[in-house]
């Protein structure tokens, strides 16, 4: 299989298209990028049997400075060469600061959202 990164904003409605993909695979890892409330309140909402590796971000901070911490979390952390990327739920800002990182560090992202279903886009 696979890794998954997956970013978790505060929209709650999201949550339940990032817990369907985490569950539709036998990923090798998942990466969660998120804040502290989502780390803190994720899995007391869903349960989900799975490991997951919180990346926790403080999302006011200024993107190059959100690059850079999540790149210093990933790092050696992702086999790749690829890895599957959900952005359903998250700003646009995190998205820009996911995406750039993992680019960064040389990996291929491959998008995959939950449509009744796991769905590569």
């Amino acid at each position: 299989m696979t890794e998954l990164v997956a970013c978790l904003g505060i929209g709650k409605g999201s949550w339940i298209n990032v817990s369907e993909i985490i569950k539709s695979s036998d990923w090798d890892k998942i990466f969660i990028i998120t804040n502290d409330f989502g780390k803190e309140n994720f899995l007391k909402r869903f349960d989900i049997k799975k490991e997951l590796n919180f990346v926790v971000v403080n999302d006011n901070n200024p993107v190059d400075i959100l690059i850079k911490d999540i790149k210093k979390e990933l790092k050696d952390k992702l086999k790749g060469p690829e890895v599957a990327l959900n952005i359903i739920s998250g700003s646009g800002k995190i998205h820009t600061a996911v995406i750039s990182s993992l680019l960064n560090l040389g990996l291929g992202i491959r998008f995959v959202v939950w449509d009744n279903g796991l769905k590569v886009v």
